[in-house]
């Protein structure tokens, strides 16, 4: 019996034409994988926030030539061996005026619950240079430093000599001409100034009248009148300006040195002041826990808000602290996005973080806390 007819051509069956709407559709999604490939090389107008590096102010850091250092030292008075952490946080930024993220990098950003994607606008202003952006930072880390400096010296009973120096003056401000950068004000209409809050109640009571000025210059006091003037902020408040920059100079009684290479801004100045108080007293503040934290301070030890906090948070956790201390101003943006099992609490003032840490060190009640509740 033959299996098979070598005279029987057998051909293969042919192949089913694709319908119009198939035929459409696979079209529509190799157009559309073209358009994705487009876009995501198109520049952005975004960047994109995530968490940096942590740095235990009860540590060590590098230094400009890479050495590890302590990151605060003392000299001038007693020391005391610390333990566990004062951790503060850091927040990076991804892309630049020059270089942006793609489109595909700022969707993976959008659901990722530790990044941010903010306006460039919002980071980068239009009117500033990189340059100029990174030397105010830098600035800003400087004063920070000394201001928080302050606020611990002063919470240990310290006294700092605070007074303020004029920076820089505004082209075009009502100081034009008459201060100078260098300058020492001493006072305002007789009143002795030791802070820039103090100074700015004396403009604002005259509502535009002129301010007599007691100032040191090259060595020398000498009395100057300057006629502030008047500004609207974007809330509509008006008040009154000289148009200068200024800082607040100390006379600290011990040396207290902060070493944190290639880090800006004045975010960490409650953490610093935690950090030299520690190591100013006996025993372990914290009592030996991990504890993060973040916000600004000024010399009255008063805790103010800063940017990237939900990245702080992940940062926090990403390193261990199982604690977090955060400006009250905050709070608004604490609720609802705290990762993991973070305890976190509010703070106004340096005192509100002491008292967390108290309890955290003794065992105390953290139940009775402030803490960011929805308002």
């Amino acid at each position: 019996m033959a299996l098979f007819d070598e005279n029987t051509t057998i051909e293969p069956a042919p192949r089913p034409r694709m319908s119009r709407r198939t035929l459409a559709g696979v079209w529509a999604l190799a157009v559309a994988m073209v358009v994705l490939l487009v876009i995501t090389f198109l520049p952005t107008s975004y960047v994109i926030q995530r968490p940096g590096p942590v740095y235990n102010t009860l540590g060590t850091a590098q230094n400009a030539d890479g050495e590890e250092v302590p990151l605060i030292s003392v000299e001038g008075a007693d020391t005391y061996p610390t333990g566990g952490s004062l951790d503060l946080l850091t927040v990076q930024v991804q892309g630049n005026r020059e270089h942006t993220p793609s489109w595909f990098e700022l969707a993976m950003a959008w659901f990722d619950p530790s990044r941010a994607v903010m306006p460039i606008d919002a980071i980068f202003p239009e009117d500033q240079t990189t340059d100029e952006r990174n030397e105010e930072s830098a600035r800003m880390m400087v004063d920070s430093q000394h201001e928080a400096t302050a606020a611990a010296l002063t919470e240990l009973g310290y006294d700092v000599g605070a007074t303020l120096a004029v920076h820089s003056v505004i082209d075009g401000a009502a100081a034009e001409g008459i201060l100078e950068p260098g300058d020492l004000i001493l006072a305002a209409n007789g009143e002795d100034l030791t802070d820039v809050s103090t100074l700015r109640s004396v403009i604002n009571e005259g509502e535009g009248a002129p301010v007599e000025l007691l100032i040191e210059r090259d060595g020398e006091q000498q009395t100057v009148e300057v006629t502030p003037k008047e500004t609207t902020d974007d809330e509509g408040e008006t008040s009154w300006i000289l148009g200068v920059n200024l800082t607040t100079d100390y006379d600290f009684p011990i040396d207290v040195t902060i070493q944190l290479n290639n880090v800006g801004g004045p975010s960490a100045g409650m953490m610093f002041a935690l950090g030299i108080i520690d190591t100013l007293t006996p025993g372990e503040l914290n009592g030996g826990e991990q504890v993060a934290g973040t916000g600004t301070i000024t010399a009255d030890g008063e805790v103010g808000p800063i940017g990237g906090i939900r990245q702080k948070m992940w940062g926090a956790v990403d390193a261990g602290a199982r604690w977090f201390l955060a400006p009250e101003a905050n709070c608004d943006e604490v609720v609802g996005h705290i990762p993991g099992d973070l305890r976190v609490f509010s703070v106004e003032d340096l005192d509100d973080a002491l008292a967390v840490l108290d309890a955290v060190s003794e065992g105390g009640d953290l139940d009775s806390l402030p803490t960011c509740a929805v308002r």
